[in-house]
């Protein structure tokens, strides 16, 4: 129940920007204790395997710290629907339903405007991969793959961490997340520091990011076609998660995505997820969002007939 606080407060409010300026937001805090880690003990003249034991120090300190936090702050709550209203409030910042929405509509409305300069820009924020190089299709398909993934590392899987433990779980994968997102590059800096990151990442979005392409699929108009892309593709990709739901929805909007793409200082070539479809076009990106709406409220109405019962 308290996920579905969060949840309805989220999709009211979203972070709201004079409340971030005021206080910041949890992944913020939880990003200066990692970047202080990475600084004290991530030492330059280290070895790989000292790196890589600080590494896992970092992620144990880190995901700890979030959790017990969360664990002493349930302890203390009030019982009953007062507890559950509190509770719901201390997840909604976690909970990134409609940031990710605004960062994908901030892409979409240049881009079917005609504006690729702006949607250049606003798809950068979202995407690491060099936005110059990108023509209308490219734009597309790089934000709804975002969306696609993103649905799954900012939503579905906090959600489920959130309903199998509570706050703790919630606020320990919200840790594990932003971990990953900062030192689980293959970067020289991060090669051994992020190891323990980004495998405890990959662990821990196993059952949210295939549930993600499930309910993809559920909602579409094509869940068989949506299924079949998303068994027969979702290997293919380079990460062990992303490729569930971005198979899931490549299949249930016809279109291909993943493929090469280029980034800043290099060039990817992906294999394609439903190879021989059509690129998607600016309008497949409002497609995407429906979907991603009719997703999010299929998740709720599960979360509503779990509480009843």
């Amino acid at each position: 129940m308290i996920m579905l606080v969060a949840l309805c407060i989220d999709a009211v409010l979203g972070w709201p920007d004079r409340l971030f300026r005021a206080i910041g937001h949890p992944v913020t805090w939880i990003g200066r204790m990692i970047d202080a880690l990475d600084r004290w003990i991530n030492l330059e003249g280290a070895d790989e395997s000292a790196r890589r034991v600080a590494g896992i120090v970092t992620v144990a300190v880190v995901v700890g710290a979030a959790a017990e936090i969360a664990w002493v702050v349930t302890w203390v709550l009030p019982a009953g629907s007062p507890g559950i209203l509190l509770g719901g409030v201390l997840a909604w910042p976690l909970v990134a339903m409609r940031s990710l929405r605004d960062h994908i509509r901030a892409v979409a409305d240049p881009l079917a405007a005609g504006d690729l300069v702006a949607a250049r820009r606003a798809v950068s924020m979202i995407v690491g991969r060099d936005p110059d190089q990108l023509d209308k299709e490219g734009i597309a398909r790089a934000t709804i793959e975002s969306l696609a993934e993103n649905t799954s590392d900012g939503i579905v899987a906090p959600v489920l961490w959130g309903v199998l433990f509570g706050l703790p779980g919630i606020a320990a994968y919200k840790a594990i997340n932003t971990l990953d997102s900062m030192i689980g590059h293959r970067t020289q800096r991060h090669r051994a520091f992020g190891w323990a990151a980004a495998r405890i990442d990959d662990l821990a979005n196993i059952i949210p990011a295939r549930f993600t392409g499930l309910l993809f699929a559920l909602v579409c108009t094509r869940p068989r076609a949506a299924l079949a892309t998303m068994w027969r593709d979702a290997r293919r990709h380079r990460s062990p998660n992303a490729g569930w739901p971005e198979a899931a929805l490549a299949g249930a909007l016809e279109i291909r995505l993943s493929g090469p793409r280029t980034y800043h200082d290099r060039v990817a070539d992906e294999p394609w997820l439903n190879e021989g479809a059509p690129d998607p076009q600016p309008a497949d990106i409002e497609r995407a969002l429906r979907l991603f709406w009719f997703a999010i409220l299929a998740m709720a109405l599960g979360l509503a007939i779990l509480a009843a019962l």
